[in-house]
């Protein structure tokens, strides 16, 4: 039987899929450095990098070839057996954390929900049963399934899938007095991102975070870092964490961690590390040796080529010209940036800027209603920095004319 040639457009998007994504009409042919290509030919500056996964952009050979070499070895063969790439993912892993044991996943959302398990078990074997109560801050976002859902409860990520998972709750973002009222006795775990990627970039206070470590050991429950977005080098250190006086009991890691590919992890400290027992919580695809692979060359990728002070150099260097652009053009309110993880607030619906950046061949994102957010990839150019912030020049001086 002869297959028809599928319509890759967004008629055919709807025909097919549930309909949860607002896709952009590209189709991508394929990918090299900072730049997409789709199949007209059409070229993209990629500053979103698959939501901050690609922090290597697109081609390096040296991941490529990581992930040939090990898929002909073997694809998967599950966790009944010992695997080396696991093994020397997690060995590198907890030299760079300073912390206990790994336990590896698929994704950003496991991961957090591996965490408020592990929090919740390590109360319950400490024989408090009334300490079972887990924490975020308001903005947050810990992602997608039950558990992670719940503790980032914005109304359009929650509404009509409640109830949520009892014993969550919220803390005022930066605010101590309202970190002071909310924890207790009853708390097993707070969970941080250190720099908030979905809310807008914004960066926890060395206050809060000294008030919560003052607390933590108080009250005794954990600190669990999500550095799911921010983590991997992005904003300068390989955990957005090291730049502050904490070290976290749990650090969840994700996105660029697989290079590419499915990949997360939590990493716990001693007071953690025999809490998960054979059959406590498992995963069948978790630690995937293709992605395991990936993940080790990433890591090495980004200390040899020196790709965190790079992120620092340059992520400074783009905040300074949209500095320049924010004196020029009075709808940029605010710029937060943090190696390259940049938030640009406007005085609009920041998807405006997402459209007319996408006409121009540049590819941004928006979050937070009002925010333009850049996570290029840590290879990217100077050359290519300019163009992103000389289109952004170029939308802002055709709205005002």
């Amino acid at each position: 039987m002869l297959m028809k040639t599928l319509d890759i457009n967004l008629e055919t998007e709807q025909q097919l899929f549930f309909h949860n994504y607002a896709r952009l009409p590209l189709e991508i042919d394929y990918g090299k450095g900072s730049f997409l290509y789709t199949t007209d030919g059409s070229r993209y500056l990629d500053m979103i990098a698959g939501i901050g996964v690609n922090a290597i952009g697109y081609g390096d050979e040296r991941l490529v070839g990581a992930i040939t070499a090990q898929a002909a070895k073997y694809i998967h063969i599950s966790n009944l057996f010992m695997q080396r790439p696991q093994f020397e993912l997690a060995e590198k892993l907890l030299e760079l954390s300073g912390l206990s044991s790994v336990f590896l996943c698929n994704s950003g959302t496991e991961a957090i929900e591996a965490a408020i398990k592990l929090s919740r078990k390590w109360a319950a074997l400490g024989g408090n049963g009334e300490k079972r109560e887990v924490l975020s801050l308001s903005n947050c976002f810990h992602g997608r399934t039950y558990g992670a859902m719940s503790l980032t409860a914005k109304p359009k990520y929650v509404e009509g899938y409640e109830p949520l998972l009892p014993g969550t709750g919220m803390i005022d973002f930066n605010d101590v007095e309202d970190l002071e009222r909310k924890v207790s006795g009853r708390t097993a775990a707070v969970f941080v991102e250190f720099v908030q990627g979905e809310g807008g970039i914004h960066r926890v206070s060395e206050a809060f975070v000294r008030r919560l470590g003052e607390l933590a050991a108080q009250h005794g429950f954990l600190i669990v870092a999500d550095d799911i977005q921010a983590g991997c080098g992005r904003t300068g250190t390989f955990f957005s964490y090291e730049q502050f006086d904490v070290i976290p009991d749990i650090v969840c890691l994700a996105k660029p961690l697989g290079g590419g590919l499915p990949l997360g992890a939590i990493i716990g400290g001693e007071k953690v590390s025999g809490v998960f027992t054979p059959g406590s919580h498992g995963t069948t695809f978790g630690g995937n040796p293709i992605a395991c692979a990936a993940g080790l060359a990433l890591i090495d990728v980004l200390f040899s080529d020196g790709l965190m002070q790079k992120a620092v150099e340059t992520g400074r260097l783009i905040r300074e010209g949209i500095e320049k652009l924010a004196a020029k053009h009075a709808r940029i309110q605010e710029i937060r940036q943090y190696g390259l993880m940049i938030g640009i607030t406007v005085d609009r619906e920041a998807k405006y800027y997402v459209e007319e950046a996408l006409k121009k061949g540049v590819l941004v994102n928006a979050t937070s209603q009002n925010v333009i957010r850049l996570l290029p990839p840590l290879t990217i150019s100077l050359e290519e920095a300019q163009l992103c912030i000389d289109t952004l020049d170029e939308i802002f001086s055709e709205e005002q004319a």
